[in-house]
């Protein structure tokens, strides 16, 4: 039988493939990474899971994370996605993608990407951890640091805790358990 990390809902399918196959993978994907950011925001307050449920509503819902598209969303398409019943339907949460996707466009515009911009915290080299469940941590220092340039940036939701989920979620950390079939084990 395969060990999996004790966090992954072997009940669910979606949750065992994004464990399998994306969870602590090194992602380097522009539009992913700014799917990424986006529903790990969205998740605030909510488990993964609810988000990972809804994720082929939201790239529905946001034109498959083109943020250029998004960049210009205005008041009725905020009303549209306000009322659709498959994204988590908060005003805060629906305003912070149009933002990221402004700040990301601007971030573009520097002549930089998000892949550039993140990597370049960890030398272009995934972190790997060692941790148990009980040991891993919400946040790191470098966590802070992302969030705290992210803002600067004009970035939203995307605090420590936020940001620290999502490295792991794109692969910037393996934080999968040492048990795990999925450790990287370097």
């Amino acid at each position: 039988m395969t060990t999996r990390c004790s966090w992954a809902n072997m009940a669910n399918p979606r949750y065992v493939d994004y464990h399998d196959h994306e969870w602590g993978v090194p992602c380097h994907d522009e539009n992913r990474l700014f799917e990424m950011l986006n529903l790990e925001g969205a998740q605030a307050g909510l488990s993964w899971e609810t988000i990972l449920n809804k994720r082929a509503t939201y790239r529905e819902a946001f034109d498959d994370w083109d943020a250029e598209k998004i960049a210009a969303y205005g008041p009725d398409k905020v009303a549209e996605l306000l009322a659709n019943p498959g994204i988590v339907r908060n005003r805060l949460k629906v305003a912070a993608a149009i933002t990221n996707a402004q700040a990301y466009l601007r971030l573009r515009a520097e002549g930089s990407s998000l892949d550039q911009y993140l990597w370049a915290f960890v030398d272009g080299k995934q972190i790997v951890n060692r941790f148990t469940r009980e040991d891993r941590p919400a946040k790191t220092p470098l966590s802070d640091q992302i969030s705290k340039d992210l803002a600067k940036r004009g970035f939203k939701f995307v605090g420590s805790t936020i940001i620290y989920a999502y490295m792991q979620g794109i692969g910037m950390v393996d934080d999968h358990d040492v048990t795990c079939f999925r450790h990287s084990r370097k």
